[in-house]
């Protein structure tokens, strides 16, 4: 068994990383040539603005007043500016959108892995590409662009870590830190000849990356005061820095300003997720270079945005993020960053329309360069045809385009519209090596899964079901050895052809694990076949029905969260169609009150009979500590010491004292219970604090109702037996219980055991949101442990407060398996298949046509399954040792009373 434990991770282990090699491998690549405009450019400088976590709306929306929360800016765009809505990507973070906007292309998921804050691969940026660049801002987003430069002209100033406090008393003194430095810096240059003969060189770029917004908008909320009022302070700072900006230059009128952000945030204060308050972000472009205002009406577009703005007559020009960095390239005559996938936005220039031509030409050729790369990597053989670009058509593409533009055919419909047609083509083809190998490897990982799925069936029926097993003959022996020659040779000849085209060595392992799962099962199926017989086949068949209805419902949940509303009903009434409603009232009744109880949570919007007195005093405890933390932030008097102390000591105790109580199993149980309810009050900011105690309550119902099923059905232990019918949880201990790998085999009941586990387990997942809001989170959660922005401690703090409920419902599994007198091993291997199946079906659901919100939504719910069924090989092990006997301090001393 622990071999197969261990198989069974590494596959599944396998199948996870899996999603990530196909769907989430890096853009980048590399060797191209840089391409820049060959005129000279309206710019010598750029001034680069980021408001962190500005929504489009906040900052275009009048106040109920009718007055602009930013009057300066508007000023700009109703004078002298281009202004439009930036459309962002999912995720909607710092880095992945600062990346679109300075390096023009959407980030490497593998980036989350580090925090978002190192490079997992180099990458070219507006930065790089400048003769000089100086940074202010915050140290989580400025160093990985200084990081990626070649050579030492990127200069980053920031402020210390600690200044990032949730709880300080203004967020919006890190912007004015920011504006503060630029001045300064300013005023030293001007004694300073080395630097002053720096700063007026060509091709230079100022950032100035404001937190703030985003700070107030996590503590407060967007529609907060705090939040409202950075706005007008950034607004103002904004203003200024101009001023002197033009005064250090004598006004040359040959600065660029470009003021943006990265990433919008919910009403509730979180973003990483596609809502349109995260994806909308606004965008605002003036100074040399940069068409001025157009009072003209935008009416290609119908989102009744202009209107509820009060901008209906001044022209909108829409972007996507990555398009900013051409950009800001064009405007400061740099060439265009070498991965940027962004297109020149043509309407925001302010030049000739041979400089437009020339730019968008440039940026053609810049994508088709990225185009050629990625083909001669994929690309191995030479009967495969090139789509969509063959390379005749791209010389005439380039060619024609080049002629046009020199015979001075500028115009949009000729030259310019030309190299917009390149773009796309080159864009389309770009994309379509990028997922060149999909198909195949998606293929390789589905029969890798029918190859396990099939295996652990076969494994479950040979090992733990009373099945006839026939015995086996020398002819069987025979056909087997045949049978395994063959799949040998399928796998040498799978390994020779990936061999043959140079594939990564990951990709050896999807295409040879379904080769060696596949023929594992199709060996081992010839006892069973026979042994079919003796299984009752009608009932196999309705089970089989039932558990498929199931897994849809399951399915259908990761989209619709009332579904498990649904679902919970259906179960609440178990009880009645079985007949045990008419043995046992009581506990059926507390089992359906239970069920619809919990019910009432995923209709919610997403964010003990033996008390013990110090259980009650940890609870009481922390209710005080989460109330006087909350008290002491709204009066912005930061984090108490002492209430700090508390949460950090409740969350290490809460692994320790369940490894103190007695093994009886209601109070090991509520031992556990009570220690994670603390932590996950201290972890709490609305209802989802009455989560864990309702579903402790069905978690306890489930155990009673299912010692009455076991009642029922007749037990052939008599100690087991008569602890059924006293109905005393403390009759079941842990201990004494321990090893029951040998007491019975597997029923047709045990699947639905299994199926309510998986089910609880989701319930547990989604029951008050979802492992996804990881990404975008209310850093509010987090408050009695700390305040100082750490993306790594309070994503650790946020996962263990989603896995509680999971935990809870894995250890309850555990006690229905000891009381139940199954081997643990048995019920989770149908788990296994349960949640296999799931997967497999997410994983049918990945498209890749579709809105990417859509793709990565099916990835992300296959991700969460996968995680699940990870989780559950590993924790399985942890609640084995949270409710087992031998363990820890005084082990010894409780065998000797004993």
């Amino acid at each position: 068994m622990m071999i197969f434990f261990i198989v069974g991770l590494i596959v599944h282990v396998v199948f996870f990383l899996s999603i990530f090699d196909i769907y989430f491998t890096s853009p980048l690549v590399h060797g191209m040539t840089p391409q820049r405009v060959p005129l000279a450019p309206p710019a010598k400088r750029l001034v680069l603005f980021v408001a962190d976590g500005l929504r489009a709306d906040s900052l275009f929306k009048p106040d109920d007043n009718g007055t602009g929360r930013a009057p300066y800016l508007r000023g700009v765009i109703a004078e002298r500016g281009t202004w439009g809505v930036s459309h962002t990507r999912v995720p909607t973070e710092s880095r992945p959108g600062h990346v679109a906007l300075i390096a023009g292309f959407y980030e490497d998921v593998s980036a989350v892995a580090k925090g978002w804050k190192e490079n997992p691969v180099e990458f070219d940026s507006v930065f790089n590409e400048s003769r000089h660049t100086w940074c202010w801002g915050s140290p989580d987003i400025l160093p990985m662009f200084a990081k990626g430069a070649t050579g030492d002209h990127v200069y980053t100033y920031t402020y210390p870590s600690e200044r990032e406090d949730f709880a300080s008393t203004d967020a919006s003194r890190l912007d004015t830190w920011v504006f503060d430095e630029v001045k300064d810096f300013l005023n030293v240059a001007k004694s300073n000849e080395t630097l002053l003969n720096m700063l007026h060189e060509e091709q230079n770029v100022f950032f100035l990356h404001l937190l703030g917004i985003d700070t107030n908008g996590h503590a407060h909320r967007p529609m907060s005061k705090e939040y409202l009022e950075n706005i007008g302070l950034v607004d103002s700072g904004v203003a200024e820095i101009v001023s002197v900006m033009d005064d250090f230059y004598g006004h040359d009128g040959k600065t660029a300003y470009i003021f943006t952000s990265d990433h919008g945030m919910t009403n509730w204060g979180s973003h990483g997720a596609g809502h349109p308050s995260e994806t909308l972000t606004p965008l605002i472009a003036w100074g040399a270079g940069v068409q001025t205002a157009q009072w003209e009406g935008s009416h290609k577009y119908d989102d009744n945005y202009l209107k509820e703005w009060g901008m209906e007559t001044s022209r909108r020009e829409d972007v996507s993020q990555a398009d900013i960095a051409p950009l800001m390239a064009s405007l400061i005559g740099i060439p265009f960053p070498v991965n940027s996938v962004g297109v020149l936005p043509l309407n925001y220039l302010n030049n000739s329309q041979h400089f437009k031509a020339e730019s968008i030409y440039a940026n053609a050729i810049q994508i088709l360069e990225q185009f050629r790369v990625r083909y001669n990597q994929v690309v191995r053989f030479s009967f495969i045809t090139p789509r969509p670009l063959t390379d005749s058509k791209q010389m005439d593409f380039v060619r024609n385009a080049r002629n046009l533009i020199q015979k001075g055919q500028f115009d949009e419909a000729v030259s310019i519209r030309y190299c917009k047609d390149l773009i796309d083509q080159a864009m389309e083809g770009l994309s379509y090596y990028h997922t060149y190998d999909r198909l195949f490897l998606g293929s390789s990982v589905v029969l890798g899964f029918i190859g396990w799925t099939s295996y652990v069936v076969l494994f479950i029926l040979k090992t733990h079901a009373s099945l006839r097993k026939p015995p086996t003959n020398i002819g069987q022996n025979k056909c087997h050895f045949l049978l395994g020659q063959i799949f040998l040779c399928i796998g040498l000849l799978v390994a020779l052809f990936l061999m043959v085209q140079s594939s990564p060595w990951t990709y050896y392992i999807y295409c040879l694990l379904p080769v060696a799962s596949l023929a594992v099962s199709w060996l081992g199926r010839e006892p069973l076949v026979r042994s079919v017989p003796s299984l009752p086949l009608s009932k196999c068949f309705g089970y089989f029905l039932l558990v498929t209805f199931g897994i849809e419902l399951l399915v259908v949940s990761f989209f619709y969260r009332a579904m498990l509303t649904l679902g919970l009903v259906v179960l609440g009434l178990w009880p009645v169609l079985s007949g045990l409603y008419i043995k046992a009232k009581v506990r059926s009744l507390s089992w359906m009150l239970s069920c619809l109880f919990l019910a009432v949570f995923p209709l919610l919007p997403v964010v003990g009979r033996e008390p013990d007195v110090n259980y009650m005093m940890q609870v009481v405890l922390c209710a005080y500590i989460l109330t006087s933390t909350h008290s002491s932030l709204q009066l912005k008097q930061g984090l108490p010491l002492f209430n700090q102390l508390v949460s950090w000591l409740t969350l290490v105790s809460s692994f320790l004292i369940p490894l103190l109580s007695s093994t009886r199993l209601f109070h090991r149980l509520l031992s556990i219970l009570m220690s994670l309810v603390c932590v996950y009050l201290l972890l709490s900011t609305g209802y989802e604090a009455l989560f864990p105690p309702v579903l402790s309550w069905l978690m306890f119902a489930w155990i009673n109702i299912e010692q009455e099923t076991m009642n029922t059905q007749g037990s052939s232990n008599r100690t087991e037996h008569i602890a059924l019918c006293k109905g005393y949880l403390s009759s079941t201990d842990f201990a004494e219980n321990i090893d029951i790998a040998k007491i019975r085999q597997l029923r047709l009941d045990d699947i639905r055991r299994s199926y309510f586990f998986v089910f609880f387990i989701i319930i547990a997942f989604f029951g008050c949101g979802n492992i996804a809001s990881i990404n975008s989170f209310d850093p509010a959660s987090v408050y009695c442990f700390l305040t100082v922005f750490n993306p790594f401690i309070m994503g650790g703090l946020l996962m263990w407060k989603v896995l509680i409920p999971f935990v809870i419902v894995m250890c309850t599994f555990e006690s229905i398996q000891v009381s139940t007198q199954l081997s643990s091993r048995s019920l989770f291997l149908v788990v296994l298949v349960i949640s296999d199946l799931m997967a497999l079906h997410f994983f049918f659901l990945v498209k890749d046509h579709g809105s990417w919100l859509d793709i990565g939504t099916s990835i992300s719910h296959y991700v969460i399954v996968m995680s699940m069924t990870i989780f559950l090989m590993l924790l399985s092990v942890m609640t084995h040792i949270l409710t087992s006997k031998r363990i820890l301090i005084g082990w010894k001393r409780k065998m000797h009373f004993r």
